[in-house]
């Protein structure tokens, strides 16, 4: 069984009530079983399915910071391996 996670403590200082929506877009959009914890969610796939590329994943994931609104506030960085982390963006001078 391969594993996805994807950090969102960051989020969750935020926006809490977004932590449900990207799971439940994360599960529509992809084909693995979603798991919701405290500091991240994690993407779990069976054996024989197919694992979608880590750049498919980040533009999931950046797509659904753009649909919530949240852009401009988080960006999408990857950890080590099959890790993504949500992450306050640093004010611009």
């Amino acid at each position: 069984m391969s594993t996805i996670s994807v950090n969102i403590s960051e989020l969750r200082n935020i926006d809490n009530e977004s932590v449900n929506d990207l799971a439940e877009f994360l599960e529509g959009r992809t084909d693995a079983k979603v798991d919701v914890t405290s500091g991240e969610i994690i993407l779990n796939y069976e054996e024989g399915k197919k694992v979608p590329s880590k750049a498919h994943l980040r533009v999931l994931l950046r797509k659904f910071l753009h649909r919530a609104e949240l852009k401009e506030e988080l960006r999408i960085i990857s950890g080590k391996e099959n890790v993504f982390i949500i992450k306050e963006r640093k004010e611009q001078l």
